[in-house]
Formats: C-alpha cells, structure tokens, sequence
C-alpha cells in the first residue's frame, strides 16, 4: 500500500498553495517544521474542512458536503466514503495522539500516527507506514509551535524540518466540518473494539449534519459530538457476520439520549469516565458480502435541534 503520509503531504502542498482561497494560513518554525492554519487565527471554511478531512484520511477517501435538514431547518452536511476503511479511518482519521507539550494540549489525527505505529490498532491491521515527511492534524484552541514539532519529529523518526502541524479550534467552520466526517470512523472503531477484525470491513461511508460554530471550544465539543451520536448515519460493507452490530450505533451506549453538554457536566470534564459506545453514529447499516443487511440504531432530529439551538 502506498505511503500514507506521502499522499497527505500532496495534499498539505496543496493547503499551502491555495491558502488565500482556502481562507488558512501558513508559516514556518524556527526549526523549520510547517503549522498551518484552519481554524484558529484564521477563519477557514467548508472548503478547507473538506481538505483538511482528505489529509486526516491520508488521501484515501472521497469527501463532499451537501444539503439537508435537521427538524425542517436547512442545514449543511458532510459525506464520506472510502473503500480502505482500516487504513483511511482508523490507521490516519481516529483521533488517536493526545498531545501534551509544556502548556499545549491538543488531540492528533492524521497520518503521523502510522509512522509511529503503537496503537493497538495498528497490528491488528498490520499496518506501519514509512516516509521521511509527515503530517499531524491537532484539534486545539492554540497553534502548536516547535516543542509540539519537536515531540512528533521524535516519535515519527524525521527530522523537526519534515513535519507539518495543521491545527484548527473544534469552534470553527473547518473543525465542525472535519468532525461531522468522523460518523464511519467512530462506526469502524466502534466495531473493531467490540472484537470484529478492522480488516475485514470492506467499505464505509458516513453522513452527519455540520453543527453550527458555537461561541466557546467546550460547546462546540458538545454540539460536533451530538452531530454524530444522534444525526450521523453510516454504511459499512463487511466481509464477514458478527453477533454485535447491534452495539455498534450510539443508541447501546448506557449515556444515550443526553446531550453531551449534559453528559460533560456530569463527568466535569474527565473523558476517562466516559462510556466508549457513547463516541458512535446515531444509525448503522451493515452490509455482509453473501449474507444478511442489518440496520441498527436511529436518529434523533429533536435532540439534535436542542443542541444546535434551533
């Protein structure tokens, strides 16, 4: 299989020629690695959460937006679909790095973790990426800067110059929309901890509704996480069958049908405290190659149009 972050640096070359179009920002460290800007000094947009998600996925997944409604309310949604879900979800995509450098504290996604490789999920894929450049995603309300570049560079084994760090706040446009891109992701992960081999899911796809840009990070956590856990609708194809697809929609978690605001509130903030299964789409259909479709979960358009304030 092809580098992943071989192709995510095609596209961050791309992030950084268009940056006037986009709306993003770009600038070099003292130690010569690359941060770039999607949504934390600059305003960024539907366009460049869509490229910013192409990076998070390695280039390995098709990413559009569309319209629809949430509670009769026009409102904007991400699809997603790739035929290398075990590669493009959960090797890149999954929001797997927790970063804590000196005062910065961000969560990584993104191709970076394939060169490092300790996840557990990556030997169940068997897969370890090499490349002598690399990209890491981070989810923050400040940029990084050369001790966040310093950590990866030491980690992913490349130099400080070959690293590029995109950061953007959950409470921006291209945050909200990266997010919104997870619902097939958190489908696959979901089901790989339930015990299903990631390899053999074929194809996925996801849909779930761009929540609007709240006033602070904590909201827009709540509200990007409600997106998915009650409007995000997956299709999975598998090769084989599995007696717990039904765990896999967020209705088997023990918190569903809370807001998360609510569920924060209750846990004060410690996501250790956190049932994992809450973290899933709201609707699944799984397909298996020669045997059943099984469609688990639903949506909930009123909860929904609570936490996005309609």
């Amino acid at each position: 299989m092809e580098s992943l972050n071989r192709m995510a640096i095609e596209l961050v070359d791309e992030a950084i020629d268009f940056a006037d179009v986009l709306g993003t920002g770009a600038y070099e460290l003292g130690n010569e690695a690359t941060v770039l800007d999607f949504g934390v000094d600059f305003d960024g947009g539907v366009e460049a959460g869509i490229l910013l998600t192409e990076i998070q996925t390695g280039g390995l997944a098709t990413v559009q937006s569309r319209m629809g409604e949430v509670a009769g309310a026009p409102m904007r949604y991400v699809e997603l679909s790739t035929d290398h879900p075990d590669l493009a979800l959960l090797c890149s995509q999954k929001a797997g790095w927790e970063l804590s450098v000196q005062d910065f504290e961000g969560l990584g996604s993104g191709p970076a973790r394939a060169l490092v490789g300790t996840e557990d999920v990556f030997h169940r894929v068997g897969y370890h990426d090499a490349f002598d450049l690399t990209v890491l995603t981070i989810e923050s309300d400040a940029l990084p800067g050369e001790a966040v570049a310093e950590q990866v560079a030491e980690l992913a084994e490349v130099n400080e110059s070959s690293v590029f760090l995109v950061g953007f706040r959950t409470a921006s446009i291209a945050g909200s929309v990266s997010i919104a891109a997870r619902a097939a992701e958190l489908a696959a992960f979901r089901l790989t901890e339930l015990g299903y081999d990631p390899t053999d899911i074929v194809s996925a796809s996801g849909t779930a509704p761009v929540a609007p840009i709240a006033a602070s990070e904590e909201k827009a956590m709540a509200r990007t996480n409600d997106a998915l856990a009650y409007g995000g609708e997956v299709q999975l194809t598998v090769r084989e069958d599995f007696d717990r697809f039904d765990e896999v929609p967020s209705v088997a978690a023990e918190q569903y049908g809370e807001p998360f605001a609510d569920i924060y509130d209750t846990i004060e903030w410690d996501f250790h405290e956190l049932d994992e299964g809450v973290f899933a789409p709201a609707k699944v259909t799984i397909d298996v190659i020669g045997g059943p479709t099984y469609v688990h979960g639903e949506t909930n358009e009123e909860l929904l149009a609570e936490s996005f304030e309609l």
